[in-house]
Parts: C-alpha cells; sequence; structure tokens
C-alpha cells in the first residue's frame, strides 16, 4: 500500500481569489514559504496551523491524500 500526500495551497487560494501576500498578512507566515508550500515536502508544523487557520479551515484540508493499494 503507498499513501500519497499532496499539498493545495495554490488550489486553495484560486478558489477563494486570494493571494500569496495576503495570506501571509492573514497568517503570519512569510510570503516566501507560502510560495514554497506546494513544492515541498516537509512542511513546519506552526505553519500550516497558521495558514488553516487564516483560511478558516482544518490542517487536514491543505493536502489531498490518496491510497494506491497495489
Amino acid at each position: 500500500m503507498k499513501i500519497s500526500v499532496n499539498p493545495r495551497l495554490s488550489e486553495i487560494l484560486k478558489e477563494r481569489a486570494m493571494t500569496q501576500m495576503t495570506l501571509s498578512a492573514l497568517s503570519g507566515v512569510p510570503q516566501g514559504s507560502i510560495s514554497r508550500f506546494d513544492s515541498n515536502s516537509r512542511h513546519e508544523a506552526a505553519h500550516m496551523f497558521a495558514i488553516a487557520r487564516a483560511l478558516g479551515i482544518n490542517v487536514e484540508e491543505l493536502f489531498t491524500v490518496s491510497v494506491d493499494k497495489t
């Protein structure tokens, strides 16, 4: 079984017509960290929680999880 976890912050920002700079101001997370969020495989917990709180979502919603059972 293989589990894939993929960040989806860019998708969320597009859905909300929100810029990275706006999210940075709301969350206190540096814009550069937000910019790299979807390309990083490791994320600082404090950043994930701050971003989720600023967006009004659960941390889990920042990611898409898929399971390949083969």
